[in-house]
Protein backbone atom coordinates (compact mmCIF):
# COMPACT_ATOMS: atom_id res chain seq x y z
CA UNK A 1 0.00 0.00 0.00
CA UNK A 2 1.79 3.65 -1.23
CA UNK A 3 1.34 6.06 1.48
CA UNK A 4 3.22 9.86 1.56
CA UNK A 5 6.17 9.69 3.01
CA UNK A 6 5.12 12.16 6.20
CA UNK A 7 2.75 9.55 7.12
CA UNK A 8 4.93 7.39 8.59
CA UNK A 9 4.86 6.15 12.42
CA UNK A 10 7.50 5.16 13.95
CA UNK A 11 6.49 1.12 14.42
CA UNK A 12 5.20 0.54 10.85
CA UNK A 13 7.01 -1.44 8.38
CA UNK A 14 8.35 -0.36 4.46
CA UNK A 15 9.59 -2.07 1.62
CA UNK A 16 12.49 0.05 0.33
CA UNK A 17 15.41 -0.68 -1.77
CA UNK A 18 13.84 -4.22 -1.95
CA UNK A 19 14.31 -5.20 1.42
CA UNK A 20 11.69 -4.59 4.80
CA UNK A 21 12.24 -1.70 7.26
CA UNK A 22 11.01 -0.94 10.88
CA UNK A 23 10.44 2.42 11.14
CA UNK A 24 12.34 3.53 14.36
CA UNK A 25 12.28 7.60 14.64
CA UNK A 26 10.95 10.06 12.39
CA UNK A 27 11.45 14.25 12.29
CA UNK A 28 9.85 16.14 10.16
CA UNK A 29 12.59 19.14 9.16
CA UNK A 30 11.43 22.57 7.60
CA UNK A 31 14.98 24.34 6.69
CA UNK A 32 14.61 28.29 5.94
CA UNK A 33 14.61 27.45 2.20
CA UNK A 34 13.18 25.07 0.16
CA UNK A 35 10.54 22.34 0.57
CA UNK A 36 10.51 20.30 4.29
CA UNK A 37 11.81 16.93 4.52
CA UNK A 38 11.20 13.53 6.34
CA UNK A 39 14.31 12.30 8.11
CA UNK A 40 13.81 8.98 9.41
CA UNK A 41 15.71 6.45 11.18
CA UNK A 42 14.67 2.48 10.30
CA UNK A 43 15.93 -0.79 10.85
CA UNK A 44 16.42 -3.92 8.60
CA UNK A 45 14.11 -6.82 9.46
CA UNK A 46 16.42 -9.52 8.61
CA UNK A 47 19.55 -8.17 8.97
CA UNK A 48 19.02 -5.86 11.93
CA UNK A 49 21.01 -2.79 10.64
CA UNK A 50 20.08 0.34 10.61
CA UNK A 51 20.40 3.51 8.60
CA UNK A 52 19.05 6.93 8.21
CA UNK A 53 17.37 8.11 5.24
CA UNK A 54 15.65 11.50 3.79
CA UNK A 55 12.64 11.76 1.62
CA UNK A 56 10.14 14.63 0.43
CA UNK A 57 6.95 15.26 2.06
CA UNK A 58 5.32 14.52 -1.11
CA UNK A 59 7.16 11.20 -1.85
CA UNK A 60 5.42 8.11 -1.43
CA UNK A 61 6.79 5.14 0.14
CA UNK A 62 5.82 1.06 0.14
CA UNK A 63 4.17 0.72 3.76
CA UNK A 64 3.46 -3.31 4.21
CA UNK A 65 0.33 -4.26 5.57
CA UNK A 66 1.41 -6.17 8.78
CA UNK A 67 -1.10 -8.29 11.21
CA UNK A 68 -0.85 -7.16 14.79
CA UNK A 69 -1.32 -9.22 17.74
CA UNK A 70 -1.09 -8.86 21.21
CA UNK A 71 1.47 -10.55 23.69
CA UNK A 72 2.21 -10.22 27.25
CA UNK A 73 6.23 -9.29 28.24
CA UNK A 74 7.61 -11.83 30.19
CA UNK A 75 11.57 -11.61 30.64
CA UNK A 76 14.17 -10.56 28.89
CA UNK A 77 17.17 -13.51 27.83
CA UNK A 78 20.01 -12.13 26.96
CA UNK A 79 19.50 -10.40 23.34
CA UNK A 80 16.38 -11.29 23.11
CA UNK A 81 12.39 -10.59 24.75
CA UNK A 82 10.62 -13.01 25.33
CA UNK A 83 6.58 -12.49 24.92
CA UNK A 84 3.18 -14.92 26.11
CA UNK A 85 0.11 -14.82 23.83
CA UNK A 86 -2.39 -14.42 26.39
CA UNK A 87 -4.59 -17.08 24.69
CA UNK A 88 -2.80 -20.15 24.20
CA UNK A 89 0.36 -19.32 26.79
CA UNK A 90 3.12 -19.73 23.78
CA UNK A 91 5.82 -18.31 23.79
CA UNK A 92 7.07 -16.29 20.95
CA UNK A 93 10.92 -14.94 21.00
CA UNK A 94 12.01 -11.30 19.97
CA UNK A 95 15.12 -9.84 19.29
CA UNK A 96 15.50 -6.63 21.84
CA UNK A 97 16.79 -4.94 18.98
CA UNK A 98 13.09 -4.05 17.72
CA UNK A 99 12.19 -1.61 20.36
CA UNK A 100 15.37 0.59 19.69
CA UNK A 101 15.54 3.51 22.37
CA UNK A 102 11.87 2.70 23.83
CA UNK A 103 13.37 -0.63 24.89
CA UNK A 104 13.86 0.83 28.96
CA UNK A 105 10.43 1.41 28.94
CA UNK A 106 9.41 -2.26 28.74
CA UNK A 107 8.34 -3.70 31.92
CA UNK A 108 6.95 -7.14 32.94
CA UNK A 109 3.48 -8.48 32.24
CA UNK A 110 2.85 -5.45 29.94
CA UNK A 111 0.69 -5.95 27.24
CA UNK A 112 2.43 -4.96 23.89
CA UNK A 113 1.46 -4.91 20.04
CA UNK A 114 4.06 -7.03 17.94
CA UNK A 115 3.35 -6.29 14.09
CA UNK A 116 4.28 -10.08 11.67
CA UNK A 117 4.76 -9.90 8.68
CA UNK A 118 3.40 -13.73 7.43
CA UNK A 119 3.99 -15.17 11.19
CA UNK A 120 7.11 -12.90 11.38
CA UNK A 121 7.59 -10.37 14.37
CA UNK A 122 8.58 -7.25 12.87
CA UNK A 123 7.37 -4.25 15.11
CA UNK A 124 6.41 -3.86 18.45
CA UNK A 125 4.17 -1.08 19.55
CA UNK A 126 4.20 -0.11 23.58
CA UNK A 127 1.52 1.45 25.56
CA UNK A 128 1.60 5.22 24.27
CA UNK A 129 2.28 6.23 28.02
CA UNK A 130 3.95 4.29 31.31
CA UNK A 131 4.02 5.46 35.08
CA UNK A 132 7.38 5.79 36.55
CA UNK A 133 9.17 7.54 39.56
CA UNK A 134 11.51 10.18 39.22
CA UNK A 135 14.52 9.27 40.15
CA UNK A 136 16.49 12.04 40.89
CA UNK A 137 14.94 15.82 39.49
CA UNK A 138 16.93 19.22 40.03
CA UNK A 139 15.49 20.88 42.97
CA UNK A 140 13.05 23.82 42.53
CA UNK A 141 14.86 27.64 41.97
CA UNK A 142 13.20 30.28 44.17
CA UNK A 143 11.27 32.39 41.95
CA UNK A 144 11.10 30.03 39.10
CA UNK A 145 7.40 30.41 37.73
CA UNK A 146 5.21 27.29 36.11
CA UNK A 147 5.44 28.78 32.88
CA UNK A 148 9.44 29.18 33.02
CA UNK A 149 11.24 26.29 30.94
CA UNK A 150 11.43 22.29 32.16
CA UNK A 151 14.49 21.12 34.08
CA UNK A 152 15.95 18.09 33.63
CA UNK A 153 14.95 14.95 35.66
CA UNK A 154 16.11 10.78 35.52
CA UNK A 155 13.62 8.33 35.46
CA UNK A 156 13.74 5.14 37.39
CA UNK A 157 14.40 3.17 34.07
CA UNK A 158 17.56 5.64 33.69
CA UNK A 159 16.23 7.66 30.81
CA UNK A 160 16.36 11.39 31.07
CA UNK A 161 13.11 13.46 30.55
CA UNK A 162 12.48 17.28 31.07
CA UNK A 163 9.77 18.00 33.74
CA UNK A 164 7.86 21.05 34.96
CA UNK A 165 9.46 22.91 38.25
CA UNK A 166 7.22 21.05 40.42
CA UNK A 167 8.05 17.90 39.78
CA UNK A 168 10.43 16.41 42.68
CA UNK A 169 12.35 13.32 43.29
CA UNK A 170 10.33 10.12 44.46
CA UNK A 171 7.12 11.32 42.38
CA UNK A 172 5.32 9.22 39.76
CA UNK A 173 4.91 10.86 36.47
CA UNK A 174 3.38 9.56 32.89
CA UNK A 175 5.71 9.83 30.27
CA UNK A 176 5.31 9.29 26.56
CA UNK A 177 7.16 5.92 25.47
CA UNK A 178 7.63 7.11 21.97
CA UNK A 179 10.24 10.25 23.02
CA UNK A 180 10.08 9.99 27.04
CA UNK A 181 8.21 13.39 27.14
CA UNK A 182 6.21 14.37 30.53
CA UNK A 183 2.52 13.89 30.21
CA UNK A 184 1.25 14.28 33.55
CA UNK A 185 1.71 13.67 37.39
CA UNK A 186 0.37 10.02 37.79
CA UNK A 187 -2.85 9.82 39.64
CA UNK A 188 -3.59 7.66 43.04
Amino acid sequence: MKQQANQMRPGQVIEYEGRRWTVLKIQIITPGKGGAFIQVEMRDIKTGTKKDDRWRTADTVERLMTEDKEFTYSYADGENLVLMDPETFEQTIVPAAILGDRLPFLAENMTVSVKLIEGDPVAMELPQTVTLEVAEADPVVKGQTASSSYKPALLSNGVKTMVPPFVTAGEKIVVKTEDASYVERAKG
